[in-house]
């Protein structure tokens, strides 16, 4: 090969080299881009030079466990923000309940002191109305947050969707590319591992590299949701056993919809959501739910034991809501199920919702399976009892109706929600301050029913193992430990994030410094192989002008 050939090669690399530098620097910026490098090599058996590849500076490892770093952390944000608004809602020394469960007991203190004065059975009345509402105002921001969950659903999933699709797309685009020139798109790549990294902060999947290039992504359970040039859609859909609850659902490749179960969804901004929402959004609304049931029921019993100042018999103090109970969709029977709170057994009740399982209908009396929710655990035998003549299922300080035992069928399923809403409907169900039924008679002066409503704060009125205050004051350090756990962490999630982002960047990122360095190097390089040609032409003129 001629002084000229080689000049040439080695200026055709020097000129790819520094259009390699170049982009790099250019895309200093971009998010997703990884740092290529021009790659050399003798020009076959001949002398000179040629450009063997562009590469893209990526190391898959890296990027697997930076994506999963990534999910855990998004995961625990999502669920951080959420929780403290909780938090900050219960703690909060004077929006809380507790303050005002102390003014209600210091209301019936000061009737029990002057059960006759109208000032002091205002103030009873004023301090239930206050009490009751604050119940429904924390019921209705709960409740609020659990709508907003479902919206942050919908969003995520529309995201997502968004996300494979184009991931799909893109697998189509480099196996084209791959086809026409045989070599690696860089550009593409960097976008489709953009995308993988995105989708990753919105919920936890596993990459699968396909003959080492397509990208398939599954998740954890499995279900495909890019294969090749094939994405397969996440949707928005309501829970099967709770219409008021937005669950994620799978479009699977024989066109069928089928709802995934809550903890099937790991990881993320979603993953995050829902895991808010299964422990701690949930489990608050029970227990304020809880509280809420148990004190009006045992107020209630009490007050229906005295004389107001009618001479009449004393009625309830204070209304509540009622369980609730939803049908699966899937129930291939007919029956319909009410449900009540049981007063004679109202320490049983626990801030839980139960699914009940029917597991013999033509059995005499059916047989049932009933399960708490939040462990998955069964209740013993002894803790659930049917009255075959009434057609009545106990458990759990709750008592369910069934309209028509003989509509029953194998498999049918029912989600039990005993308190989940009882605290929206807590209010106040007297307000004529002569109906308080301070006494146990309707002697003039008799506070005795006053000081027993009074007594019933020391009493363990929930669950048959707190008082009021202690379940309210159990509930806020619930809260707040979770948040704290959360918030801990979060901190080291982050620390590995960064950890593992720093790794990646090292060699997969760029560095100015080195880049303007290489810009140095191969501008010289250029120059140098400019001097071999010039040389070329010195000798080849040199030898032509030594002829005569």
């Amino acid at each position: 090969m001629s002084m000229f050939s080689i000049g040439l090669s080695g200026l055709n690399a020097a000129q790819n080299a520094l259009g390699t530098t170049s982009n790099n620097i250019s895309n200093v910026f971009t998010p997703g881009y990884n740092r290529e490098i021009t790659v050399l090599g003798q020009s076959g058996a001949t002398s000179g030079v040629q450009v063997n590849d562009i590469q893209r500076q990526f190391n898959q490892y890296v990027a697997d466990q930076l994506n999963a770093a990534k999910s855990a952390t998004s995961a625990l944000d999502a669920y951080q923000t959420q929780i403290n608004q909780i938090d900050s809602l219960l703690a909060d020394q004077d929006a809380g309940l507790a303050p005002l469960m102390q003014g209600f007991f210091s209301s019936m203190e000061d009737l029990a002191g002057a059960p006759s004065d109208p000032a002091a059975r205002q103030g009873v009345l004023g301090a239930a109305d206050t009490l009751s509402a604050q119940f429904r105002a924390f019921d209705g921001y709960l409740q609020d947050m659990q709508q907003g969950i479902n919206g942050q659903i919908r969003d995520e999933v529309g995201q997502i969707n968004n996300t494979t699709e184009q991931l799909a797309g893109l697998n189509r685009e480099i196996a084209l590319a791959r086809a026409r020139s045989g070599e690696a798109p860089n550009a593409l790549l960097n976008q489709r591992d953009q995308l993988v990294s995105e989708l990753s902060e919105r919920l936890d999947v596993e990459l699968t590299v396909q003959d080492g290039k397509s990208y398939q992504i599954s998740l954890p359970g499995g279900q495909p949701l890019v294969s090749g040039t094939q994405s397969y859609k996440l949707e928005a859909v309501a829970s099967p056993n709770d219409p008021q609850r937005i669950v994620v659902g799978y479009h699977d490749p024989g066109g069928g919809t089928q709802a995934l179960d809550e903890d099937a969804i790991q990881g993320g901004s979603l993953g995050g959501l829902m895991a808010f929402r299964a422990e701690t959004l949930d489990r608050t609304q029970n227990q304020i739910g809880q509280l809420a049931v148990s004190f009006a029921v045992a107020f209630n019993e009490q007050h229906a034991q005295g004389t107001n100042l009618d001479g009449e018999q004393g009625g309830d103090l204070f209304e509540i809501g009622s369980p609730r109970v939803f049908s699966d969709a899937a129930n291939a029977g007919g029956a319909e199920i009410t449900a009540t709170f049981d007063n004679a057994n109202i320490a049983a009740l626990e801030a839980n919702d139960f699914t009940v399982r029917v597991t013999d209908a033509t059995a005499t009396p059916p047989t049932f399976e009933v399960t708490r929710n939040g462990s998955g655990t069964p209740l013993d035998a002894s803790e659930v009892s049917y009255d075959a003549a009434t057609g009545e299922l106990g458990f759990g300080g709750v008592t369910l109706s069934i309209d028509d035992p003989a509509k029953l069928a194998d498999g049918d399923s029912f989600e039990v929600q005993p308190v989940r809403r009882a605290a929206s409907e807590f209010a106040n169900a007297i307000d004529d301050p002569d109906k308080i039924a301070a006494g146990l008679s309707d002697a003039s002066g008799d506070n005795e029913n006053a000081l027993a409503m009074q007594k019933l704060q020391d009493q363990l009125l929930v669950g048959g193992s707190a008082t009021f205050s202690q379940s309210y004051a159990s509930m806020v350090s619930d809260v707040g430990n979770r948040t704290n756990i959360v918030q801990v962490n979060l901190a080291a999630q982050q620390g590995l994030s960064e950890q593992l982002s720093a790794v990646q960047q090292s060699e997969s990122g760029v560095n100015l410094d080195e880049e303007a360095a290489n810009l140095i190097r191969y501008q010289q390089y250029y120059q140098a192989n400019a001097k071999v040609i010039d040389t070329a032409t010195s000798v080849v003129d040199t030898i032509l002008g030594l002829r005569p």
